[in-house]
């Protein structure tokens, strides 16, 4: 069932990056995780095999059971996907590493338009996320919380009068919900004040954290603030603890590309014309130097220093070069060094045929 599913959303871009919502010049995406257990099976560390068959059968059938679910995308992560497959997902934000890299009984349900996913046997039995482009917390929580409560209803839930959901991790007990915002932070970079602004941040409960979430490097100047501890709050001060923040990191960004326009404008002019040179003439190129240029073309977009380009080409090019998009879109398992040049190919195919990459000239 996977494979033709998956195929299809190879060609598309998806939510996270499809470049609309509040803010979207700067704010990527808005990202609620719920943490659920079921109440009669142990944390999945505990779990047997024959446990984990349960659990999954546990939930896909409560899943199969919410009218509003009946187009979800089931995938088998166990037995039905490739090593690239399962990158593919994770690339497009839609699996965890830890759910990809995990073994035994595990799946994962996606919506077909990817603003939610409901992991099964990841860390915990469930993990499920919705996630808006932009900065869209509010409807984003409003939306999970009505899917929590759709499977509220059909199982039972790990649940402590005093702690609250009881999770795998000590620091998901509790509400079990991680906020998190993705930003595209390129001028704050270039500035050296990216070290400044986040010091702050985990004083006030939040971490940074990479494009890949947790253990993950920051690629491509993008950034994901989140919330550390889940005990002790509420799930709407959850969203209120980051949506605070937030606008003031925003704000940071703007006013660094200001002093980057205002004070050095042929440096960011150059910066960005070599990085969309660089894109439409190399003849072989890793993802990590593709994801670095393709962040300053964005920028260049924004600020006028671009013509004929528009961001939604920038965004599709940020997912679809790498690796296993590449392979995906190919249809054929490519080495590092053949994906360097067919990453290179796919840059000049996408990008020369935009008006011919009118870089201006102000």
């Amino acid at each position: 069932m996977s494979g033709p599913k998956l195929d299809e959303l190879a060609n598309r871009c998806g939510e996270w990056l499809r470049g609309q919502g509040p803010q979207s010049e700067i704010v990527i995406s808005s990202r609620i995780r719920l943490a659920r257990n079921l109440s009669s099976f142990p944390f999945i560390r505990r779990c047997s095999e024959t446990d984990r068959v349960a659990v999954e059968r546990t939930f896909r059938e409560a899943i199969a059971s919410v009218p509003q679910w009946k187009g979800l995308i089931y995938v088998n992560v166990a037995s039905e996907l490739s090593p690239i497959d399962r990158q593919f997902l994770v690339e497009r934000q839609l699996i965890s590493r830890e759910l990809s890299e995990a073994s035994g009984a595990r799946s994962v349900f996606i919506d077909s338009a990817e603003i939610f996913s409901l992991m099964i046997n990841e860390e915990d039995h469930l993990r499920m996320q919705v996630m808006h482009s932009g900065l869209d917390l509010d409807a984003a929580w409003e939306q999970i919380n009505q899917m929590d409560d759709w499977l509220d209803q059909r199982v039972g839930y790990a649940f402590h009068p005093r702690l609250g959901y009881l999770t795998a991790c000590p620091t998901n007990v509790g509400t079990g919900m991680r906020v998190s915002v993705m930003l595209h932070l390129p001028a704050l970079v270039i500035t050296q004040q990216i070290e400044k602004v986040f010091r702050s941040l985990p004083k006030m409960g939040l971490a940074v954290r990479g494009l890949y979430g947790e253990g993950s490097q920051a690629m491509g100047d993008f950034y994901q603030i989140s919330n550390q501890v889940t005990l002790g709050r509420s799930e709407v001060e959850l969203v209120k603890q980051v949506a605070e923040v937030i606008p003031v990191i925003i704000d940071y960004e703007q006013q660094s590309r200001a002093f980057l326009v205002k004070e050095s404008r042929k440096d960011l002019h150059d910066r960005v014309s070599r990085a969309y040179g660089i894109l439409c003439t190399a003849q072989t190129i890793s993802s990590e130097e593709t994801l670095h240029l393709l962040s300053s073309v964005r920028m260049g977009i924004y600020l006028g220093l671009i013509k004929d380009l528009e961001i939604p080409t920038i965004n599709k090019l940020f997912i679809h070069t790498q690796p296993a998009h590449l392979q995906k879109l190919r249809g054929m398992n490519l080495d590092t060094a053949e994906r360097n040049v067919e990453r290179a190919h796919y840059l000049q195919d996408h990008l020369r045929r935009r008006g011919n990459g009118d870089v201006g000239q102000n």
